[in-house]
């Protein structure tokens, strides 16, 4: 097959920047029929080298078809400008395949570069989304950053994934957990994620439904609770009215003794239309709105509510349940995104957590708010527990 000049569209991208990536693009000829697509996960990467993996992929595929001209069109403004000579290639990550890519658009007649906002670039994002999904197997173990619950299976974990081991089984007082000047004691919240359900094993946005917990999801709950009941110390146990963090918080209160106090504030993220869906039918359902969505924490899944609202809910309930309980140990039964934001407000960190960071399904974070302010964290994503 020859052909004389070629549209290639080309993406790339990384859930966490670095992280698992993956590239899409995709060759069209001057009537937008599709002649070859490309995409491929490549494991752990950043943003900038997944673009450059897309772009290669798609400049091997009009070779491979023969073109003699190419029109090359992304939504990276920093591939098209250093291509196009306008902008030096530093990072050294960059030059092995700024030369690559420059090695094959030599085998074509003409070359040329062109940025086009994202919206137009859809076709070369969903396939680069595709290509991240597989990298992330979304995660294969828990919820992507996006808030998809997803498969988890029992991981035996003696110490947590991404926080020193826990110190103590009593609160600390005066400052002592980090570099604070915070006084008084505490009011300690045990903030832990429900078990699997069947949207978990199927990898589907799950926000107001009410989905039971699996086989393997009770067995969570349970190994939670032996882990509390062990340790004690545990003054009430709150818990988002939604069935899955009902049954998961009754596990337990029961071997605690104690009953379970639903809270409204805790429910997960209204996921709207979404809800139900996997992360690729929500993009391909609505690619402009879902790209936005997974960087801007203002923007609503269509008929939900944003991340900003969540967090404004999330104020109020912490700031609730330290007015009820100010001093005391709480387990706090939730959601993956209620969770984020607990973290998030107690290390007092950007929006830029909430799609950072990976919480599996039952695991424990712990946050500590003083009554003069402060707060600190000591433990995130904790799964010792479940075996």
């Amino acid at each position: 097959m020859s052909l004389s000049r070629v549209i290639v569209e080309a993406d790339g991208g990384s859930r966490g920047n670095p992280g698992p990536a993956g590239y899409g693009a995709a060759v069209f000829d001057s009537s937008r029929a599709v002649l070859a697509e490309r995409k491929e996960s490549i494991g752990t990467a950043t943003n900038n080298v997944a673009e450059y993996r897309g772009l290669i992929a798609g400049l091997t595929a009009a070779g491979e078809l023969g073109a003699s001209d190419v029109d090359v069109r992304m939504d990276s403004k920093l591939v098209v400008e250093q291509m196009s000579g306008r902008w030096k290639v530093k990072h050294p990550d960059m030059i092995p395949l700024q030369r690559k890519a420059a090695e094959l658009a030599a085998q074509f007649a003409s070359v040329t570069y062109t940025w086009i906002p994202r919206a137009e670039n859809s076709h070369a994002d969903r396939l680069a989304n595709e290509a991240m999904d597989a990298a992330a197997g979304m995660d294969t173990a828990g919820m992507d950053s996006a808030g998809i619950e997803t498969a988890s299976e029992p991981v035996p974990v003696s110490t947590p994934r991404t926080a020193p081991a826990e110190t103590s089984s009593e609160p600390q007082i005066a400052g002592s957990p980090g570099w604070t000047a915070s006084v008084g004691k505490p009011t300690r919240m045990l903030l832990l994620r429900h078990g699997q359900t069947a949207m978990s094993v199927d990898r589907r946005y799950s926000g107001r439904g009410n989905p039971i917990l699996t086989a393997l999801g009770r067995a969570q709950a349970a190994g939670a609770a032996a882990r509390f009941g062990s340790r004690g110390g545990i003054d009430a146990v709150v818990s988002s009215p939604l069935g899955r963090t009902r049954e998961t918080a009754e596990e337990s209160a029961r071997v605690l003794g104690l009953p379970v106090i639903e809270h409204k504030g805790l429910i997960e993220t209204d996921f709207g239309e979404w809800d139900g869906l996997t992360f690729r039918e929500a993009a391909q359902r609505d690619p402009e709105l879902h790209t936005a969505w997974l960087s801007d924490t203002s923007v609503k899944p269509p008929g939900g509510e944003s991340f900003d609202e969540v967090r404004e809910r999330v104020i109020a309930a912490r700031d609730d349940l330290i007015a009820t309980y100010g001093g005391s140990t709480l387990l706090v039964v939730s959601h993956v995104t209620p969770i984020k934001t607990f973290v998030q407000l107690a290390l007092d960190a950007g929006p830029s957590l909430l799609y950072r960071l990976h919480l599996d399904l039952a695991s424990l974070s712990i946050a500590e708010f003083y009554p003069d302010g402060g707060a600190s964290v000591r433990l995130v994503n904790d799964t010792s527990h479940l075996r």
